[in-house]
């Protein structure tokens, strides 16, 4: 299917040429009784919350959660506690998943006079009774807590992330209503908070819904549709974005640069290069005022992974010219394009000019010299990164397997280089043979084949301390037959990051 002519149904330069006028809108009044329930909230979570009166209660409540009221809560009122709203919100975390407990401790609370809630222990309720699906409660706790004027911005997020994911997307757009019946207010700002929260939680759709339905009374700007643009984004769906891309343009509002960077990787991403060229190039000639570090570290870093490394050392002049000073990201995208064409030269000259480089340039070096074969350089590049305090992480250790190793494994002449020998074989020949079993068997029932598997896997189970001894004895039989590269990568792993007390004990003392 020809993605030009489904989406593109106006070029997109034309976006930067409109203009925005938004209606006015009502904002959410400053109640008092809100201001006042906070105070006494931050009083009451300075007093410590007992934990043998918190068990207790949590005791009664899941035994009694199905009994009468009056049988529960006579149980709940011979147990001595201090009712208060953080001895509330403990109750709430002790059952995050289950609403009958804390909504019938909920309606305990009722029957005490002293006891007054406030937004932030009904957000906590409502949270739990939330996860725990059950909308019928959650829908008539709403309107209680819209009817006491104990709503606020984490209440909309709360129950329009709720009801969105249980597909009540008529109640998601009800509840708007139903908060401007009660003075609430149509507020755009509320919306936007709204929309931002559904596309983090890949619930665009909904989202996108919610937005269509209120048009009428809340208008959407720059930010609401810079939210849906980039939820479609990181979902895949660029078709998706490009139609509400079009429809912002029809409106006459501008891209927030935020929106433009996505959409530009988006289109790379999805190997629409040109379009993402032509968007590019439509900013430059635009807006290129507003063409930032962001913008062209994207581009550039595409660019080089594309193998076009002249035209991403021309937008590298740009930026250079136009005063602005690369990062690292962007410096270490130029030196792998420089070494997928052999330039090793001249990216080790960006190396020794850079006054502090940081993971993400030493990771494109060994990348790029991976890639052309170099092996034994990468590994040289792995020992000066530690000796210059940049610490290997995980990926670091995985990028030099692969390269010593193959992506799959590799069989060479000596016995010792096949993955059999190097994780079982050396520790046999050690004389570890129930330590070789025991990986033979681990390795087998986390389902990795052998030779064949997971670096990531393998080094995640191993990063404990019988991975240290393991570790340690594979290095030592690897330096017996002269693989002192493959030698040091494991043992430095096995002695920097097998465990977090042993990473904690090792830094101490340095």
């Amino acid at each position: 299917m020809n993605f030009r002519r489904i989406i593109i149904n106006r070029p997109l330069i034309n976006l930067f040429t409109r203009t925005h006028t938004l209606h006015p809108f009502t904002t959410t009044p400053t109640n008092p009784s809100l201001h006042q329930s906070q105070t006494t909230l931050l009083n009451n979570s300075l007093i410590p919350v007992n934990s043998d009166h918190l068990l207790r209660v949590c005791t009664i409540l899941f035994q009694q959660q199905d009994a009468s009221d009056s049988k529960l809560q006579t149980h709940l009122q011979k147990t001595q506690f201090s009712l208060n709203h953080e001895f509330f919100l403990q109750v709430c975390n002790k059952f995050p998943l289950s609403w009958r407990p804390v909504y019938r401790f909920y309606q305990f609370t009722l029957t005490c006079p002293e006891f007054t809630h406030t937004s932030v222990s009904f957000n906590k309720m409502l949270d739990v009774v939330g996860k725990s699906k059950n909308i019928d409660l959650f829908w008539e706790l709403l309107h209680e807590v819209t009817k006491q004027k104990m709503t606020n911005d984490k209440t909309f997020r709360i129950a329009l992330k709720v009801l969105a994911s249980a597909r009540e997307l008529k109640k998601c757009v009800e509840y708007f209503h139903l908060m401007n019946s009660h003075g609430y207010g149509y507020s755009l700002d509320t919306l936007n908070k709204v929309v931002e929260t559904l596309c983090k939680e890949n619930l665009v759709e909904e989202a996108k819904f919610v937005v269509v339905k209120l048009k009428d009374w809340i208008k959407p700007n720059q930010v609401t549709y810079k939210h849906l643009i980039c939820g479609f984004c990181d979902t895949g769906d660029v078709i998706e974005a490009s139609k509400l891309w079009n429809l912002m343009v029809d409106e006459g509002i501008e891209a927030e640069i935020d929106a433009v960077n996505t959409m530009i990787e988006r289109f790379f991403k999805n190997n629409q290069f040109d379009q993402g060229l032509k968007l590019f190039q439509t900013m430059r000639v635009k807006r290129m005022e507003e063409v930032g570090l962001s913008m062209y570290s994207i581009v550039i870093k595409w660019m080089c992974k594309r193998g076009k490394l002249s035209q991403a050392q021309l937008v590298f002049e740009e930026l250079q010219k136009r005063g602005i000073k690369a990062d690292n990201a962007t410096l270490a995208s130029i030196i792998y394009g420089l070494l997928s064409k052999n330039r090793v030269q001249e990216a080790y000259l960006i190396m020794e000019n850079t006054e502090k480089p940081d993971i993400s340039m030493y990771h494109a070096l060994i990348k790029g010299l991976l890639k052309s074969r170099k092996a034994g350089e990468a590994t040289e590049v792995f020992r000066l990164m530690i000796k210059k305090g940049c610490e290997p992480i995980m990926h670091t250790y995985i990028l030099l397997l692969q390269g010593h190793l193959g992506k799959r494994g590799r069989k060479g002449n000596d016995p010792l280089v096949n993955f059999d020998s190097i994780f079982v074989g050396g520790l046999v020949k050690a004389g570890k043979v129930l330590e070789a079993t025991n990986y033979t068997e681990r390795t087998l029932n986390r389902g990795l084949q052998v030779p064949r598997f997971d670096y990531n896997k393998f080094l995640h189970y191993y990063s404990n301390d019988e991975g240290v001894f393991m570790f340690e004895e594979v290095g030592k039989k690897l330096r017996e037959v002269g693989l002192f590269d493959l030698a040091d990568i494991f043992l430095r792993y096995g002695e920097k990051m097998a465990t977090r007390d042993r990473r904690r004990t090792r830094e101490s003392f340095e």
